[in-house]
């Protein structure tokens, strides 16, 4: 395999991780587990992993960052990480693992619409590939919003590992209202506006910042 075709491959397989973190997440969320525990919980293992490789490779780096990128960094964690990950979590329980893996792929959509605000991407429909940007962008949206808004009958899981069946807490119920799935699916996608808007600002950002992996430790220590 080639190493033009290597990129796509891990976007493959990072879709696939998402996948199943949205399954175990959601299993996690119905046997009791407080979202903002989960959250406190996986920041925290993050944080120190991400900290032991930045100093390993980094740590002269760090010493360079004024108190003004600091705080751009802080921003930049209190709007994608801390709101937009707690907003996926609780729109997580509202609803199900596939809602949020639907409404997580809306994510490329929303970063091209800030992007092209911020006029740091193009759109002509005059030449093809605007045509296929624009056709993406509806035809994205459109299977988003049906997979999160259509309530149609449940199928049965193929494979019936206890993971698919989650002892559920006393106070769950099993049928979500049509107000409580639509609460959820709004706060998904509030936080994939989040998310999209910390993609975005990490472009500016890392003119200040140059190592990715400093970037990323810093914010997960701030969130």
């Amino acid at each position: 395999m080639g190493n033009d075709k290597l990129p796509y491959v891990l976007v493959i397989i990072i879709q696939a991780i998402y996948a199943w973190m949205f399954i175990l997440t959601k299993a996690a969320l119905d046997a009791g587990l407080n979202p903002f525990v989960l959250l406190f919980y996986r920041q925290a293992i993050a944080s120190v992993v991400l900290l032991l490789i930045t100093v390993a490779t980094n740590w002269r780096t760090s010493l360079k960052l004024s108190y003004m990128v600091l705080f751009k960094i802080f921003m930049l964690a209190l709007i994608g990480i801390t709101v937009g990950l707690n907003a996926s979590h609780i729109g997580l329980k509202l609803t199900s693992e596939t809602v949020g893996s639907a409404a997580f792929n809306a994510i490329p959509v929303i970063t091209f619409f800030l992007a092209f605000l911020m006029r740091m991407e193009t759109l002509n429909l005059r030449k093809s590939h605007g045509i296929a940007k624009a056709a993406g962008v509806v035809l994205c949206l459109a299977g988003v919003g049906l997979i999160a808004f259509y309530m149609g009958p449940e199928i049965p899981p193929l494979n019936h590992h206890k993971l698919f069946h989650p002892k559920r807490s006393p106070g769950h119920s099993e049928v979500h209202s049509n107000g409580t799935w639509t609460k959820g699916t709004f706060l998904l996608l509030f936080s994939n506006v989040a998310w999209s808007l910390w993609l975005v600002m990490q472009g500016f950002i890392l003119k200040d910042c140059p190592s990715k992996i400093l970037l990323t430790t810093i914010q997960c220590i701030f969130c």
